[in-house]
């Protein structure tokens, strides 16, 4: 049990993971009250993963409960097989949909969500975990050199994995938690294209550290399903990521929670990097950040 947050009877908390993610209890998401609720929210800022078993929510009560931590929003780029209810988005592995890549959810947004909480409709017997990452965590362990450095930067992020390279923004490469806990690390290896203020090959370097840094198992959990449980994480400090080591069919159901507001720890000075004057062979590659900032002005 937490130390600090005072559980409702029959209510039991056991943590999962030395970085993140615990499993919660005793409680039904159908009969809920208001205070249940601004527990849930403490809970989830202390412990960033929680997992709530045996729930097997209807679409309805799953969008209901959903509604109780804010506005809700569905997939902007991604249309579901088989749920047409507007705020589920829904993946379906027998039609191809793994998310087997570490991600931040649709940080190709200018105000990407707060949180998300998935169903998990059908799994596989073996395989198809979930893990995810702690980014204020994946920070904190970095150099100080390191962590000056990174102040400094922004990234551009798009959604070209959902064939859509057009929807573009920038987010600083470390940002302010939104509780106030430390800083996070704010790149991924889905979404994020490139850090603005570098060349190309300086950019593609510090990227490659840093969504590889982020997967050291110092800052991860793992998770193994079973049908019916609830997953709730902040988005806004974490990563997940599907392991795509499993057959038949594994359906999962989510609503996303929007609303977050992405500040830098400090005031960015450098200019952006957009062909540093010249135009050679390899200016291709600052085109996508060119056109963006264009757009901008």
């Amino acid at each position: 049990m937490s130390k600090r947050i005072s559980l409702p009877k029959n209510w039991s908390l056991k943590k999962i993971g030395g970085s993140l993610g615990s499993e919660l209890t005793g409680l039904s998401i159908q009969s809920l009250k208001k205070n249940d609720i601004e527990v849930i929210k403490k809970l989830l800022a202390e412990h960033l993963v929680l997992f709530l078993p045996d729930q097997s929510p209807t679409i309805d009560e799953h969008v209901a409960f959903g509604k109780k931590f804010g506005k809700l929003e569905g997939h902007p780029n991604i249309s579901n097989p088989n749920v047409k209810h507007p705020k589920i988005f829904e993946l379906a592995a027998s039609s191809g949909g793994v998310a087997d890549e570490w991600h931040t959810d649709m940080t190709f947004l200018e105000s990407p969500p707060l949180m998300s909480i998935l169903h998990m409709v059908k799994c596989p017997e073996v395989g198809g975990d979930t893990m995810w990452t702690n980014l204020s965590k994946a920070f904190a362990a970095l150099s100080k050199p390191m962590q000056d450095l990174c102040k400094e930067l922004s990234a551009l992020h798009d959604a070209a994995p959902h064939f859509r390279p057009e929807q573009m923004t920038i987010h600083p490469v470390v940002r302010k938690h939104p509780d106030g806990k430390g800083d996070v690390l704010y790149v991924n290896e889905h979404f994020t294209r490139r850090i603005v203020e570098m060349s190309i090959e300086e950019s593609d370097m510090l990227l490659k550290f840093l969504t590889n840094w982020v997967k050291k198992s110092d800052f991860t959990v793992r998770h193994k399903w079973q049908e019916g449980t609830l997953a709730l994480w902040d988005n806004r400090c974490t990563q997940h990521f599907v392991l795509n080591d499993f057959t038949g069919e594994r359906i999962i159901q989510r609503v996303t929670v929007m609303g977050d507001v992405i500040k830098p720890v400090k005031k960015l000075s450098y200019k952006p990097w957009t062909h540093n004057g010249r135009f050679t062979a390899s200016s291709r590659y600052d085109f996508p950040l060119y056109e963006y900032l264009s757009k901008k002005k």
